[in-house]
């Protein structure tokens, strides 16, 4: 009698289970250890039995530079893999975008007002309400900057009243302060009374050419008048010298 076909599933049996995981592992080292020495072959092998416990084989070759050698080609088979899959997928979304792109360039001229006689009546009236509610968000961000903007006035003008209230008292401390000293002034010279006249102006002849030699004429005219007086007085009798003394 031939040995059957063993059934492949889970064996419940944990001792079983674990005489089989055995056998099976040797056996499985054997193979890699032969296809590599027969075909002269790469041969890297790990296996973990179930509680974690690890069995390795590799070729004379050690275990890193076959790890890093399937890295490096899994990677480039990714790679490749990967263009493969964005050339057939920019392929495939290319039809896709240009149809998204005219939908939304009809959906902008309809929303301008264009292109409405394809348009059914629930089309229109779905357009006329995207226009209600765009409507309504321009109204409700202009009412905003508004209220920013007339925020920003009434901080600036509450900010100039306050400087003319501090201006103004300023002015009023300056006007005090002045008045405090001209009644200072007014008081010092109520108790020191003190008077600057100017000096007199002495009037003095013009001085032209004409006027200084008529006063000369008038000065020797006097000077010889005089003389003619005292002349006569000597030539008068003693009586009438008594007389015009007196």
């Amino acid at each position: 009698m031939g040995r059957g076909r063993v059934q492949l599933k889970r064996i419940e049996n944990k001792i079983s289970r674990q005489v089989t995981f055995s056998k099976r592992r040797t056996g499985l080292l054997k193979k890699a250890h032969e296809i590599s020495i027969l075909c002269d072959a790469e041969v890297a092998l790990i296996v973990f039995s179930t509680k974690g416990k690890l069995f390795e084989y590799s070729t004379d070759s050690s275990m890193e530079s076959i790890l890093e050698r399937y890295e490096r080609y899994s990677s480039a088979e990714r790679q490749v893999a990967n263009d493969s899959g964005q050339q057939g997928n920019l392929s495939l979304e290319c039809p896709k975008l240009m149809a998204r792109i005219e939908i939304l360039q009809r959906s902008l001229r309809n929303f301008a007002g264009e292109d409405l006689d394809p348009m059914s009546l629930r089309e229109l009236q779905h357009l006329e309400q995207q226009i209600d509610n765009g409507l309504k968000r321009v109204r409700a961000r202009k009412n905003q900057l508004y209220h920013e903007s007339l925020s920003e006035l009434q901080k600036k003008d509450k900010a100039l009243h306050e400087q003319n209230s501090m201006l103004s008292k300023q002015l009023k401390q300056n006007e005090k302060s002045m008045a405090e000293h001209a009644n200072w002034e007014q008081r010092n010279l109520g108790q020191n009374p003190t008077y600057f006249m100017p000096p007199p102006m002495l009037s003095l002849p013009p001085l032209t050419t004409g006027s200084t030699l008529q006063t000369r004429e008038f000065m020797n005219e006097k000077e010889e008048a005089k003389a003619q007086i005292q002349l006569n007085t000597m030539q008068m009798p003693p009586w009438m010298l008594r007389h015009v003394n007196e």
